[in-house]
């Protein structure tokens, strides 16, 4: 593996680590793509520096369990700021 890829990988893992982050989140930060980002943390990291991928996947996981309720609250925001139209009647 490259030199510049295992340099990423550590600092995508440890920016999802410090801020809590998402893999949309990351992948917005560093400018690659949610898949990269996933296997960044999940297999390449392994490889370099097995402790971080854990701390780094324990993270993701916690995220994974909890994106059924961000989309909810992402859902009710939406419609919650909307503007109410009126229909017309029909007759």
């Amino acid at each position: 593996m490259k030199a510049y890829i295992e340099e990423r990988a550590a600092c995508v893992a440890k920016y999802i680590i410090d801020s809590n982050a998402t893999v949309r989140d990351a992948a917005k930060k560093f400018g690659i793509s949610k898949s990269t980002v996933h296997k960044d943390v999940t297999e390449r990291l392994l490889l370099v520096n097995p402790k971080l991928a854990g701390e780094a996947r324990r993270v993701l996981e916690i995220n994974k369990s909890e994106r059924h309720i961000r989309g909810g609250l992402a859902t009710k925001e939406k419609y919650m700021t909307k503007p109410v139209v009126k229909s017309a009647k029909f007759r």
